[in-house]
């Protein structure tokens, strides 16, 4: 019976074993952290640790189209250059979730100069590298807009 509750907690040990680098990989891949291509292709911006929330900063610009359904050559209203320019801010996990999973926080619209709260997950289900989704909105999350921006390629 000795030899039959070690032989129990080996297989254990090993299927925890085999177990973890999956796990990790599911965490590693729903996290926002890391560099993404913006819904319209404009902007790169790098999401990273901003004290203890994230933001995303941008690192390189890409286009200048606009978000608007007939797209074409955006005019926006903050003329600044948006190189370096932080559009997401004081990302935070949400209470309902795990770090990790669903995070809040706001994101500057550089086109029409509001800043929103958003909600940023990332989904995997479509693309493996994921894809990063942020729900815009106003008052209630019910009453917003998705987009969904997709992760940069490596540098070399």
């Amino acid at each position: 019976m000795h030899s039959m509750t070690s032989a129990c907690r080996a297989l254990a040990l090993g299927l925890l074993l085999a177990a973890a680098p999956a796990a990790f990989a599911q965490s590693a891949a729903s996290d926002p952290r890391g560099r993404w291509i913006t819904a319209n292709g404009n902007l790169e911006v790098e999401v990273s640790a901003c004290g203890d929330a994230l933001c995303g900063t941008v690192t390189q610009v890409l286009g200048n189209r606009s978000m608007a359904p007939e797209g074409g050559e955006m005019q926006a209203v903050d003329t600044r250059s948006p190189l370096g320019m932080t559009l997401l801010k004081d990302f935070r996990p949400t209470a309902a979730t795990e770090p990790g999973g669903e995070w809040e926080g706001t994101i500057y619209n550089r086109e029409n100069g509001k800043t929103y709260r958003c909600r940023m997950s990332v989904a995997t289900a479509s693309i493996a590298a994921g894809e990063l989704v942020l729900h815009a909105y106003v008052g209630l999350p019910l009453f917003g807009k998705t987009q969904r921006w997709t992760r940069a390629p490596s540098r070399h």
